[in-house]
């Protein structure tokens, strides 16, 4: 929870979390309060502003327009990165739709950057947007320092070059707008940041004896493509075949609120085309969202969007392994009722394996996996 309220790149203590909340929820007496996000969107500037912080980067909730940020009326700079197909129940089923939403952060007197690669349609509605609102939309290329490997990146996948370009452009006008101008130092810095930076469960790898995790969120069609992507440019920069490989390689996985199913499709295929391999998974684990075996969930990673009937049935994940054995019959397929245990094992196979190799296992899927999976992994630390 308090991740979604960071300073200087830490979440927002519990101590001031639970005073900033109170702060705002005592003083919206009435018949009704703000919503869920509304109200956590009230409560981060709040303790920003009581934080006395320089700059913040505010991330939309869903889409822009009628999201709770559009009240900030006078952004510095504004940036949309590259549009898919998400949140169709409120933000449309193509992407004009989708754009048209996305586009209601623009505001006149702030120029906003959009990757160049942004898909057609898309650019269309950004571009009437953009000149309804008398605002400058600048188009950002993938900066050739970045896309050539020169200047590494914290976050290791093709796609992320996309986004630190944006990122870089959208730092350049803040700092600009601030008076500093470019020199070597701020480019020094700006380097820094992007070889450096780090964010939980997305293209990210930890180590632990005998098993290598790759983590990456991936809850729609695109994201779960490009999840499946980076894992196999990781595998094929450890030059890893299944052929060649001494030990298993795992899924661990999970979707409760969307189209699972099509989603496991995709990165099977994904990881099928990109790795020249039908059979890219040994094992592969499908678990609720309920993070550990005795205690259940912790409170702040419950999503309250989920069907607890189907939950406690596992309908979601025994449909998940069906689909899976029907993909590949060869993969050993499990279904176990929380991450803990799926977490387990994985590690009891390295046990197994006696040193001889390494797993490579992928978490992906639902974000509440992924948070829960860290939690997991960080609780009961081998």
């Amino acid at each position: 929870m308090r991740e979604r309220i960071q300073i200087d790149g830490q979440p927002l203590s519990e101590e001031k979390f639970t005073r900033y909340f109170f702060e705002v929820w005592d003083k919206l007496q009435g018949e009704t309060r703000p919503v869920y996000f509304r109200f956590l969107t009230l409560l981060a500037y709040h303790a920003y502003i009581s934080e006395g912080v320089d700059a913040t980067i505010i991330e939309c909730g869903i889409g822009g327009a009628y999201d709770s940020t559009n009240i900030l009326e006078h952004p510095t700079v504004t940036g949309i990165t590259s549009l898919g197909i998400d949140h169709v129940g409120v933000l449309g089923a193509t992407l004009p739709e989708i754009a048209w939403h996305k586009a209601g952060i623009m505001k006149p007197g702030s120029r906003c950057y959009t990757p160049r690669s942004q898909a057609k349609e898309a650019k269309s509605v950004l571009e009437q947007v953009a000149d309804e609102k008398s605002v400058e939309l600048i188009y950002v290329d993938t900066d050739p320092d970045i896309a050539s490997g020169k200047v590494p990146l914290g976050l290791q996948a093709d796609f992320q070059k996309t986004n630190a370009s944006l990122a870089v452009s959208i730092a350049r006008d803040f700092l600009t707008r601030q008076g500093y101008n470019s020199s070597p130092t701020l480019d020094d810095g700006i380097r820094q940041g992007l070889s450096t930076v780090k964010w939980p469960g997305r293209c990210e790898t930890r180590h632990e004896p005998g098993v290598t995790w790759c983590i990456d969120g991936g809850h729609t069609l695109e994201s779960i493509s490009l999840a499946g992507k980076w894992f196999a440019s990781y595998l094929q920069r450890r030059h890893e075949t299944l052929s060649s490989a001494q030990c298993s390689r795992f899924l661990i996985f999970n979707q409760q609120t969307r189209d699972a199913d099509s989603l496991a499709k995709a990165l099977h295929d994904t990881l099928a085309s990109s790795l020249g391999d039908e059979k890219p998974f040994t094992h592969a684990i499908f678990c609720t969202n309920t993070t550990f075996t005795d205690t259940g969930f912790r409170p702040d990673l419950v999503s309250v969007n989920t069907n607890a009937d189907d939950v406690e049935a596992l309908k979601v994940q025994k449909q998940l392994a069906k689909t899976w054995k029907g993909i590949d019959a060869s993969t050993h397929v499990e279904v176990v009722r929380t991450i803990e245990e799926a977490v387990q094992i994985v590690r009891e196979e390295a046990d197994n394996s006696n040193g001889e190799g390494e797993i490579t296992a992928l978490v992906t899927g639902s974000l509440h996996l992924v948070g829960g999976f860290l939690e997991v992994l960080e609780t009961t630390r081998r």
